[in-house]
């Protein structure tokens, strides 16, 4: 299966929209959106089915056993994070973990243990012989790399008979667009005719060149300013 890979070096590009287009005139079987953060492919794609949901696990979290917890401190003092709280019971803010674990090495008494949290949902529909795969990253989650990953494994598991999938990515060029970069066979990057703009699409033209993936660049609203368009 070929993979097209949609990205922007900023958001507000038109990326999703183009990407949306390409959907819809290619009459694409097989597409994902990659932007667990902030996923809004399925707003202008037609779904007449309702998704298959599955959990996503990312970094655990620690929780302490008051009825073992000797209230020594260790855990609190060597959590870099402030996760852990000394408010009459010993705590663990779980949107402040990062299930690093060292409390749990600390610890004593072995008061603390890591447990699986779910960090996300994924979603899969599947009608009319189309796929959609997509998910969306819990607030303040991490491992959104991790959830790009799942979405296109699930995307390529449930399309077998596939032979080009166009993926939605993320702005910018962090975990998640690394992620969605790795496999792929092509990169349209999407650009304004910007200063900013500009910058921001030389950064993941960097960053797509690493990878050694094929790049091209889509001008959006090319008109607005010729002079930097004529640059790109």
């Amino acid at each position: 299966m070929k993979q097209l890979l949609i990205l922007s070096g900023k958001g507000g590009t038109g990326k999703t929209t183009i990407a949306g287009a390409f959907i819809k005139l290619s009459n694409a079987k097989t597409y994902a959106d990659c932007d667990v953060d902030a996923p809004n492919l399925h707003l202008i794609t037609e779904q007449s089915s309702q998704p298959e949901k599955t959990d996503f696990y990312g970094l655990p979290k620690a929780e302490i056993n008051a009825e073992l917890c000797l209230e020594c401190d260790s855990c609190r003092q060597n959590c870099r994070f402030d996760a852990i709280s000394a408010n009459g019971k010993y705590k663990v803010d779980p949107y402040a973990c990062e299930g690093c674990g060292v409390c749990e090495a600390v610890c004593p008494a072995g008061a603390v243990t890591l447990k699986p949290a779910v960090s996300g949902e994924l979603m899969l529909y599947i009608s009319e012989e189309k796929v959609f795969s997509t998910a969306q990253l819990k607030m303040g989650s991490g491992n959104s790399g991790k959830l790009v990953a799942e979405v296109k494994k699930q995307m390529r598991t449930a399309a077998t008979n596939t032979e080009m999938a166009i993926i939605d990515g993320s702005p910018g060029i962090g975990c998640p667009v690394i992620a969605s970069l790795s496999g792929v066979d092509m990169v349209l990057i999407v650009a304004e005719p910007s200063m900013s703009g500009m910058s921001d699409m030389e950064r993941i033209i960097k960053t797509a060149a690493k990878f050694g993936t094929k790049t091209a660049v889509c001008i959006n609203k090319f008109d607005t300013n010729m002079e930097k368009t004529e640059k790109i």
